[in-house]
């Protein structure tokens, strides 16, 4: 029998299956690497700068993948994200970027 195939599933069927399936979501406002001393010496009040405009867009990842890119919007007083973008398949991802600069807190 291991040479006959198994009756494919029509594709309707395997998308129904998936459909129900929760997938991790995040939104990335931006990423970067950081000197190990610099991680060492944070404390309350440090503030971590990124090479990123207040009106750039962000990342949305699904499973750990850029799948888009959108905007940040407040609904009813809650954060949202406007898709404004579709990534292609290779996706948008970096290599993280320059090094960050850390200032600390006064």
């Amino acid at each position: 029998m291991s040479a006959m195939k198994r009756p494919a599933r029509n594709a309707t069927g395997t998308l129904d299956l998936l459909m129900d399936m929760e997938m991790p979501v995040l939104v990335r406002l931006a990423s970067t690497r950081l000197l190990v001393r610099d991680l060492l010496s944070l404390e309350a009040g440090s503030v971590v700068e990124f090479r990123r405009a207040a009106d750039d867009l962000v990342d949305i990842l699904v499973n750990g993948r850029v799948v888009a890119r959108g905007a940040v919007v407040i609904v009813q007083g809650n954060y949202g994200v406007r898709i404004m973008e579709i990534t292609n398949e290779d996706g948008l991802e970096g290599d993280g970027g320059p090094v960050s600069r850390v200032t600390k807190g006064n």
